[in-house]
């Protein structure tokens, strides 16, 4: 089954790199308009040129800070000039910060909060009303699968995905009767800029190559997933063939959630 998005305009938060841009460079070749959202303008012009060669609508690359409110509202803006609309909002946007729970200061609680949660409510509220106005949009909501069983030693980042799995439940209702679906995707072991610099933190005397193959062993499928594995999800969910899925949390993780929570 082909997924086309032609027609449609898309934001990808976190779209310069890993899974935002794989996310956005498969929505650009299946025909939306998509404007990337990140901090740095050399990353992002780099992504914009990459996701260029196989798009067949228009690309937009923003820089913004989506911890920050003044620089939501500025980026919403300009993809809102360029393409009129937004009918897919990825929140993709964020970082693993994880510790021992007496050690996470005020501060990094914040800052995760900020990143994850905030700019998802923020960039929601933005989009929300003209979903519903025009009856058709798309949100979805990307976590990691700590979000629904989490760990020791897995705060903040597992508290504000948890949270972002309850935003999704909220919109999912609110969004239902007026055809604005959203749903969430949960990360598992994927090959992506965080597998690269825990290498560079864990790895020593190890290849990255062996370092992402060890990764993989636990995982039933045998190995890590690719960032266009999880795209081709996330495409299908910004699609109308999932035009009676909302509300849902899918892991895209090989099937490692049940093994990982099952041995605990």
């Amino acid at each position: 089954m082909e997924i086309r998005l032609d027609g449609k305009s898309a934001i990808v938060t976190g779209g310069s790199k890993g899974l935002g841009l794989a996310m956005a460079e498969r929505f650009a070749a299946s025909g939306a308009d998509v404007a990337i959202l990140a901090r740095s303008p050399d990353t992002l012009a780099e992504a914009k040129k990459k996701i260029e060669a196989g798009a067949r609508g228009k690309v937009a690359a923003i820089s913004c800070d989506v911890a920050k409110a003044p620089d939501i509202a500025r980026a919403y803006d300009q993809a809102m000039s360029q393409f009129g609309k937004v009918d897919i909002l990825v929140n993709n946007a964020g970082q693993s910060q994880r510790g021992p729970f007496e050690e996470i200061t005020d501060e990094m609680w914040q800052a995760d909060f900020d990143l994850k949660v905030f700019a998802a409510i923020r960039l929601c509220r933005l989009v929300f009303p003209q979903m519903k106005q025009r009856r058709w949009g798309r949100i979805i909501n990307v976590l990691n699968i700590g979000a629904k069983a989490p760990g020791p030693t897995s705060a903040p980042t597992s508290v504000s995905r948890a949270t972002g799995m309850a935003l999704t439940k909220v919109l999912a209702g609110e969004g239902a009767p007026h055809n604005v679906l959203v749903n969430c995707l949960h990360v598992g072991v994927i090959v992506s800029d965080q597998i690269v610099r825990r290498h560079s933190r864990e790895g020593a005397n190890t290849s990255l190559d062996e370092f992402i193959a060890k990764a993989g062993r636990d995982v039933p499928l045998g190995r890590m997933g690719r960032a266009e594995e999880f795209a081709n999800v996330a495409c299908f969910l910004a699609s109308d063939a999932a035009s009676y899925v909302t509300g849902t949390s899918i892991n895209v993780d090989g099937g490692r959630w049940a093994v990982m929570w099952g041995r605990r």
